[in-house]
């Protein structure tokens, strides 16, 4: 028996996809950090002007979080990816807590 977190999923077996508990959360990480770009951008559309709602920010933290806990604790261990996730992490923190602060917690409106 191994470690569980690098073991392939058991139930995704049936599909040919051979995918570890680990690696599910990097891809959802990456996907989740990619997709804040299509938040970002229907925000701007919706404003007729480049906006960055709040979502944007929780998006990347997540997103950050996810993928450099995939580096940083899975088999592939990789230094580059861990520094190519930390630091949008703290950006990504430290923008958000900016937004709140100036917007107040319960605003999730885009700024105008």
């Amino acid at each position: 028996m191994g470690d569980f977190m690098n073991d392939p999923i058991g139930w995704l077996e049936w599909t040919g996809i051979h995918m570890s508990p680990w690696k599910l959360i990097g891809l959802t990480g990456a996907l989740m950090f990619g997709g804040r770009w299509v938040v970002q951008f229907v925000a701007s559309r919706r404003h007729g002007k480049p906006v960055i709602p709040r979502l944007f920010w929780y998006m990347s933290l997540c997103g950050s979080a996810m993928t450099l806990s995939y580096f940083l604790f899975s088999q592939k261990q990789d230094a580059v990816g861990v520094i190519q996730n930390l630091f949008p992490s703290f950006t990504a923190a430290y923008s958000l807590y900016l937004d709140i602060r100036h917007r107040g917690w319960h605003r999730d409106r885009a700024s105008h």
